[in-house]
C-alpha cells in the first residue's frame, strides 16, 4: 500500500513569473550587486563587525518567530561566550546558542567546491539545532508519527496536517534530488524560495522545521556565491511581527490543508520577492550607516585622543547602544587586562558610561561620546514595497 502512494508523490513546483515579479527579482540583483561592491570595499575589520551583528539579527529573528526571545544585541554577546550577564532564560540560550552552531556551519559551507546536498546533511543541520532536546523530542531522524499544525493563537485549530510519516523517507529522497539537480535554470533566489516552501511542508521532523526551512534557503543563497552568507539571510525580515504573521498566513494559503504540491506557489513566490527587496534595502541602509559611522569615528579619533583599536568599542555603542569588555576583547583579540584598561580609560575620558556591576557589566554612550556618530547610526530610513511602486 504504501509502495503505491510513493509513485504519486511530487513536491511543490516552479511557478511562472509574472512581468512584475521579474522586474522586482531584477531590482534584487541589483541592490545584492551594489552591496557586494560596498562590502569588498570596506575594510576587512569594518565588514567582521557587521556580518556578527548581521549573523546576530537572524538568529534572534529566527529564533523569535518560534516563541525564544533573544534580543539581537544579547544574541551577539551569547555568540561570544557572554552568558551570565546576557538578560534571558536559560532556555532561550540554550535554543541561541543552537542555532549559532547550525547558523556558523552554514555560512562556511558557501564556498566548499565538493559540496553535495544529501539527506545526511540536513539531519546533521537539525541535530545542531535540536540535538539539546534529544531524545524527549527526536533530533536528526526523520518523525515517526503523524504531524498537525495548529492555528496561531488557537492549539485545538489545525492549520495543516503533514504528509503521512511512511512516506517522509521517499519525499526527502526526491526534494534531496532536487536540491542537486532540479530547476537549476532557474533564479537561485526563486530556488531558495521553493526549497523553504517543501521542507516546512513535508516537515519531516518532529520539532525544528521552521526554522530548518528558514536555514536551508540561507544555504542555498548563500551557495549562489553573489553575497557572504551574512548579508544575504531574509530570516531578520521574517522575525519582524507584522512580517511573520503574512509569513504564517502565505504558508497556509500556498500549502493548503494538507499536503497537496499541484496548489499554485506564486503567492509564496511574491511573498519571497518582496522580503528579498525589503531586507537588501535594510542591509544596504545599515551598511551605509556603519561605514559612515566608522568615517566620523576616524575623524574624531585625534580630538578625543582614542587609540585606532577604541574605535571599535566606540562603533559598537553606536550600532546597538552599547558594549561588553568580551565582545571588545574578542574583537580587538586582546587580553582581559588591556580592554578592561581601554574601557576604563574611555569611562574616565566620559566617552562612555559603565552600566551595571561586574559580569553584567556594559558600557553605553558617554556625555563626550561623539553626537554626529550618533546622529548617523540612528538615521531613520524608508522601506520601500518594490510592488507598490
Amino acid at each position: 500500500m504504501i509502495e503505491a502512494k510513493y509513485h504519486c508523490v511530487m513536491l511543490y513546483s516552479m511557478p511562472r513569473l509574472t512581468p512584475a515579479d521579474v522586474q522586482v527579482l531584477e531590482q534584487v540583483d541589483a541592490m545584492r550587486d551594489q552591496l557586494r561592491h560596498a562590502v569588498q570595499q570596506a575594510p576587512m575589520k569594518w565588514t567582521l563587525d557587521l556580518r556578527k551583528a548581521l549573523t546576530a539579527s537572524a538568529i534572534a529573528a529566527s529564533n523569535t518567530i518560534e516563541g525564544y526571545r533573544v534580543d539581537a544585541t544579547d544574541v551577539a554577546d551569547l555568540m561570544d561566550g557572554e552568558r551570565e550577564g546576557v538578560d534571558a532564560s536559560e532556555e532561550n540560550k540554550a535554543e541561541t546558542l543552537a542555532y549559532q552552531q547550525a547558523m556558523t556551519y552554514i555560512q562556511s559551507l558557501h564556498d566548499v567546491e565538493d559540496f553535495h546536498y544529501n539527506k545526511e546533511l540536513l539531519n546533521a543541520l537539525h541535530w545542531m539545532l535540536q540535538g539539546h532536546h534529544h531524545p524527549l523530542k527526536t533530533a536528526g531522524q526523520w518523525r515517526k508519527t503523524s504531524i498537525r499544525i495548529t492555528a496561531p493563537g488557537d492549539e485545538l485549530a489545525t492549520d495543516y496536517e503533514g504528509p503521512d510519516q511512511d512516506l517522509v523517507p521517499h519525499l526527502m529522497g526526491e526534494f534531496v534530488d532536487w536540491l542537486n539537480a532540479g530547476d537549476l535554470d532557474h533564479h537561485v533566489l526563486i530556488r531558495a524560495a521553493m526549497a523553504h516552501l517543501n521542507l516546512v511542508k513535508i516537515h519531516p521532523w518532529s520539532d525544528g522545521n521552521g526554522r530548518m526551512s528558514r536555514s536551508l534557503q540561507t544555504l542555498l543563497i548563500a551557495r549562489g556565491g553573489v553575497l557572504a552568507p551574512e548579508f544575504s539571510s531574509i530570516e531578520e525580515w521574517l522575525g519582524m511581527p507584522g512580517n511573520t504573521w503574512e509569513y504564517y498566513k502565505v504558508l497556509r494559503e500556498v500549502g493548503g490543508p494538507v499536503w497537496s504540491p499541484e496548489r499554485d506557489t506564486l503567492p509564496w513566490i511574491k511573498f519571497s520577492l518582496l522580503a528579498y527587496h525589503q531586507q537588501a534595502q535594510r542591509v544596504q541602509f545599515r551598511v551605509d550607516r556603519s561605514n559612515g559611522c566608522w568615517m566620523q569615528l576616524m575623524d574624531a579619533q585625534g580630538e578625543l585622543g582614542l587609540s585606532e583599536r577604541q574605535l571599535t568599542a566606540l562603533h559598537e555603542v553606536a550600532m546597538t547602544g552599547r558594549v561588553r569588555r568580551s565582545r571588545y576583547e574578542k574583537a580587538e583579540a586582546i587580553n582581559t587586562q588591556q580592554a578592561t584598561r581601554d574601557l576604563q580609560a574611555l569611562t574616565k575620558a566620559q566617552v562612555l558610561t559603565a552600566v551595571g556591576q561586574t559580569k553584567g557589566r556594559h558600557y553605553t554612550a558617554g556625555p563626550r561620546f561623539p553626537q554626529d556618530v550618533l546622529t548617523t547610526a540612528r538615521r531613520p530610513h524608508t522601506i520601500i514595497d518594490p510592488y507598490a511602486t
